[in-house]
């Protein structure tokens, strides 16, 4: 009885899957025209997202196939809220924010207070964002710019009524620049770093190095001070400031040599290497293009490395600020009618190191 009973009752549930399966195809095909009648966008409220939810969660992924009013990773978005209790029939939804999108507007309180710094002291954007810094208020520096500019006061900070760049330019003539360089010397005890000192006329970028030494005391300096006030004179140059920063080498005796002819000396402040930028880039080219190729073994051997480096400096090294020439030269060179490489001339120092170009006066 068995062997007839388990047959039908298989045939009568896969006539069933059958019927299930074309009514189901009937709908998809009804849903779809439908669906093409109407909007591209279907507003649903909770209550219709929740009915939705209920039925949907029961097929799993099976719901891919069928659903078409939302696409799935949106229903999956409304399951998630229904878990989470924000999905129900009858709470509303949020209503949009009417703040502007960006950041808030700084209080009034605090656009006074800049605005009153900036008027009793002139301060700069800076130092103004250091002094609301000191009394908590954290605001960045592009805010202090803004609201100063808002309030009609011109861009550039009035801090101060010099800067740098305007004293550079008005004492080019007449300012010079020093520092302390370095070089390392190979001994029998091995490595040992060898000083010297340079020298930069701001207007002519012409340069001056001294001898070199071990020991770079403050009798060491003043020496080297009066050496290089000795060949200004004979060159014909004058020093009415002389910049150089705080290092404790800088003794009474170095700074006395230039004061003693009505000179000033301009110090520097703290670990601001910028300010020395002129002699700083002096001292970078002659490493690089001179002393970094040689292995210096005596004191005498880095004084002849750097006479020929200073002459070579001076007079054929040229110079973007000197109009592409030498800071050291007889005058403009004669503009040629006829340029020919047969009168072109190479000059050479320290073995072939360093080469210059010249024209051969025809």
């Amino acid at each position: 009885m068995a062997k007839f009973i388990h047959p039908l009752l298989t045939l009568l549930a896969s006539l069933t899957r059958q019927e299930l399966a074309q009514q189901i195809r009937f709908l998809k095909a009804e849903n779809q025209i439908l669906r093409a009648k109407l909007p591209d966008r279907i507003a649903l409220d909770n209550r219709e997202r929740l009915i939705l939810v209920r039925h949907g969660k029961k097929l799993g992924g099976a719901i891919k196939q069928i659903m078409s009013i939302a696409s799935y990773s949106t229903f999956r978005r409304w399951v998630r809220m229904q878990e989470d209790g924000a999905l129900t029939a009858g709470k509303k939804q949020k209503k949009k924010s009417n703040q502007k999108p960006g950041r808030p507007k700084t209080p009034e309180d605090i656009r006074d207070t800049i605005i009153r710094i900036r008027k009793e002291t002139g301060f700069g954007y800076t130092k103004i964002l250091q002094e609301l810094r000191r009394m908590g208020v954290r605001v960045s520096r592009q805010t202090v710019k803004n609201v100063i500019v808002e309030a009609g006061f011109p861009t550039t900070p009035g801090d101060h009524p010099d800067t740098w760049h305007k004293f550079l330019k008005r004492h080019a003539e007449t300012l010079w620049q020093c520092d302390f360089a370095c070089k390392k010397k190979w001994t029998m005890k091995g490595l040992v770093d060898v000083y010297f000192m340079v020298f930069i006329h701001i207007g002519s970028r012409r340069i001056w190095l001294s001898p070199c030494t071990d020991t770079p005391t403050g009798a060491w300096t003043g020496h080297q001070a009066r050496n290089f006030s000795m060949w200004m004179e004979d060159e014909g140059l004058e020093c009415t400031y002389m910049m150089r920063d705080r290092d404790k080498k800088y003794t009474d005796s170095f700074d006395g040599v230039f004061t003693s002819t009505d000179c000033k000396i301009k110090k520097t402040p703290i670990r601001s290497p910028n300010l020395q930028a002129h002699v700083e880039r002096v001292i970078q080219t002659i490493k690089h293009e001179v002393l970094n190729a040689f292995c210096i073994v005596s004191n005498a051997h880095l004084d002849h490395v750097l006479k020929e480096t200073s002459i070579w400096y001076n007079t054929e090294r040229c110079h973007s600020a000197r109009d592409h020439l030498p800071p050291v030269r007889d005058g403009d060179p004669v503009a040629t009618v006829k340029f020919r490489k047969e009168h072109v001339v190479c000059k050479d120092r320290l073995g072939g190191h360093l080469k210059s170009y010249f024209r051969r006066a025809a």
